[in-house]
């Protein structure tokens, strides 16, 4: 739960990285949709947040961060996409933004 005067990161612990690839060079993508909303993010849902160490995703959000929530609950999703075939995309969980 975060005020929606807060700027802060929100952080992600990644434990599911593919087996010997290096994903500093792959920032992670975070999404924010409604709770209301339905079904996967598009492409235009993507936000690039960065890696804060080698498990750990983040981004800054908030007034002055990118993006700016409103009240209410948020599910957020986070997507990888390693020097390979795959392309992970994950629901990471629920936020609230009172």
């Amino acid at each position: 739960m975060i005020p929606a005067s807060s700027t802060e990161y929100i952080t992600l612990t990644v434990i599911t990285q593919p087996a010997g690839l290096d994903l500093t060079g792959t920032p992670p993508r975070f999404a924010f949709l409604p709770e209301a909303r339905r079904g996967n993010p598009i492409a235009s849902d993507w936000h690039t947040g960065e890696w804060d160490d080698a498990d750990t995703a983040r981004i800054l959000i908030g007034p002055s961060g990118e993006p700016t929530l409103t009240r209410g609950a948020w599910h957020v999703w986070i997507e990888i996409d390693p020097p390979n075939d795959e392309l992970v995309v994950r629901r990471a969980g629920t936020l609230t933004i009172t």
